[in-house]
């Protein structure tokens, strides 16, 4: 299990529990699920509406690498998010982007911050 937490200033952070690994459970699936106003239209990586920043809660802890879809990659450098030497940076290093789509990131099991 993992512990994800919403957070946005125009409203209360929200803890929830996520179950990490599965196929289906992307952040934006579990923002709905628990009426959690992410910001989202297409829902399948193309608009770029529902981009969040996922960070580590626990600061000692780097988070677990997970490369970012196609789809993410074009849109967060069209949004300006990343540059393309950043993200082949990133899988070089193996690391996460802090940037990501939420309706495309599948939670992990590792407890994070997402600010959207």
């Amino acid at each position: 299990m993992a512990l994800v937490t919403f957070s946005n200033p125009e409203y209360k952070d929200k803890t929830v529990y996520a179950v990490a690994g599965s196929h289906t459970e992307t952040l934006l699936k579990l923002a709905k699920e628990h009426k959690i106003p992410v910001n989202h239209d297409c829902q399948d990586g193309e608009c770029g509406h529902c981009v969040v920043r996922v960070t580590s809660i626990d600061k000692k802890t780097q988070r677990m690498g997970y490369h970012l879809t196609e789809k993410e990659q074009t849109v967060l450098r069209q949004l300006g998010k990343l540059s393309k030497d950043q993200i082949d940076q990133l899988m070089v290093d193996d690391l996460p982007s802090e940037w990501r789509l939420a309706c495309q990131m599948i939670v992990r099991d590792e407890d994070i911050l997402v600010e959207y």
